[in-house]
């Protein structure tokens, strides 16, 4: 069974990009518009890592991680930031609410591969 990974971002086409990324290194890929919808999803059915943009409406990416890290069935869920924010400030927010990795878009596919395979759980 492959391995399911959640798709945060306002973005379409980036959700697209990433899925097709995820989807042809065979991993399932469930996508969210915002924090809001993403929080929708989280219905029980299991996810191996979860892939988050920070700049978001609704609910942005750093109260999305809050968010899971607060709900006992998902909290030790990875959860990768895909964002354009570079800065040390926003990297050091993420990893205080629970963010284990941090990719900056643009993205090399290698780049999430890697991340993904190395944080994704069995």
């Amino acid at each position: 069974m492959a391995k399911s990974i959640l798709i945060i971002d306002d973005s379409a086409s980036m959700r697209q990009v990433v899925a097709m990324t995820l989807n042809n290194a065979g991993y399932d890929t469930v996508e969210a518009c915002d924090g809001e919808d993403a929080l929708g999803k989280l219905d029980g059915r299991k996810f191996h890592l979860m892939i988050c943009d920070v700049n978001m409406p609704r609910l942005d990416g750093l109260g999305f991680v809050r968010a899971v890290k607060d709900n006992p069935q998902y909290k030790f869920t990875p959860i990768v930031m895909l964002t354009t924010e570079a800065g040390d400030d926003k990297k050091a927010q993420g990893q205080a609410v629970g963010a284990r990795a941090w990719v900056v878009k643009p993205f090399q596919p290698p780049q999430l591969l890697a991340a993904v395979a190395k944080l994704a759980l069995p």
